[in-house]
């Protein structure tokens, strides 16, 4: 058995109305304060985005990328163009459209060896010792031993 509705007055609607959109702008916030623990047993979560890894392997795999992006497109290029005309040569498509990537992938591994050493400055205050180590090693399993 359920009870029957009332409807409501105009103005309580026109109340009830005003609330519900006054209080649907009304910021809602929450904070925890519990303190969170240094460690826990929680296995490690996988985070969204790249993997972390070192700086060569990230310059490394941006590289990568890239001359993938650029096979692709010049590969579907060259296709496209092969089909539209019917009777281009595929070694000479291969020549024209390869020589710019090539080239750039080339050019973008010079750039990278290129690039200066960082200059290293050391200042030392107080008394500085160096040593020499002279060591000879032989054999096929050989031991370090640096005397000190």
């Amino acid at each position: 058995m359920t009870e029957p509705v009332i409807p409501m007055s105009e103005e309580a609607a026109k109340e009830e109305a005003a609330r519900l959109i006054a209080s649907a702008y009304q910021p809602t916030t929450f904070r925890d304060d519990t303190p969170t623990p240094e460690v826990g047993d929680a296995p490690p979560v996988p985070q969204p985005g790249r993997p972390p890894m070192s700086q060569g392997a990230t310059d490394a795999s941006v590289l990568i990328l890239a001359g993938g992006g650029a096979f692709s497109m010049v590969s579907l290029s060259a296709g496209v163009l092969m089909y539209l005309s019917q009777y281009a040569d595929p070694i000479v498509c291969g020549i024209v459209f390869g020589a710019p990537t090539t080239l750039f992938l080339a050019l973008a591994r010079l750039a990278k060896r290129v690039r200066p050493e960082p200059e290293v400055h050391q200042h030392f205050h107080g008394d500085v010792t160096q040593t020499t180590v002279n060591a000879k090693n032989t054999g096929v399993w050989a031991k370090n031993i640096n005397g000190r």
